[in-house]
């Protein structure tokens, strides 16, 4: 099997998987990986939870479709300038799952150090100013934190996350719906107790 044929069945597997946890609700959402010096990314028009072979397509770095038949993603220069600041990322995660996305609707970034996976893994993940869907105005405004953060939260529009692997970014949207369910939950119960600036310390060690 020749690596884009590879990079194509990796993507409809996750994307299905994404679909039964619910991440990728209906035509919401899109993703994409790295290849060689141009990105595969899902159509325009496509359901990450119900890909097929011929709703990804090939795009230079300047966002020109160069194979395939279908239109690609409408969100492509968000996928561009992430994988141009960042040559560690190989695959973006884009979607509209709901409790990600009820953060950013609400304008809130998930800063608030609750767990000790989400500390470990994001330290925070912020929120990006509100950009209309598909603009260029929406990926200057996310684009920002793309050196410095792995996930990002896009005002009254979802959730992007980016890693070396597709399973590493999927673990990571996993997680990151989760922390959204907690904080949630938390703020029902009256607020959550909060790691210490020392405790945030000793976890972040952990890496070294």
């Amino acid at each position: 099997m020749s690596k884009l044929k590879e990079l194509k069945a990796e993507l409809i597997e996750y994307g299905k998987l994404a679909g039964l946890k619910n991440f990728t609700p209906g035509y919401s959402g899109n993703m994409s990986a790295r290849f060689e010096d141009k990105i595969l990314i899902t159509s325009s028009g496509s359901a990450n939870g119900y890909l097929s072979d011929d709703e990804l397509v090939l795009i230079d770095f300047q966002g020109n479709l160069v194979e395939g038949n279908k239109k690609p993603s409408s969100e492509k220069m968000l996928h561009v300038e992430f994988y141009k600041q960042r040559p560690d990322v190989n695959y973006i995660i884009h979607v509209h799952s709901p409790y990600l996305s009820s953060f950013a609707c609400c304008r809130i970034a998930l800063d608030e150090p609750v767990m000790a996976e989400n500390v470990f893994y994001f330290g925070q993940i912020p929120l990006a100013d509100y950009g209309l869907p598909s603009s260029m105005d929406l990926v200057e405004k996310t684009a920002k934190y793309f050196k410095e953060y792995d996930a990002v939260l896009m005002a009254n529009h979802g959730f992007i996350v980016g890693d070396r692997t597709l399973k590493d970014a999927f673990l990571k949207l996993e997680l990151a719906e989760s922390y959204a369910q907690v904080v949630f939950n938390t703020k029902m119960l009256g607020g959550a107790r909060l790691f210490t600036d020392r405790e945030v310390d000793e976890i972040n060690a952990l890496k070294s």
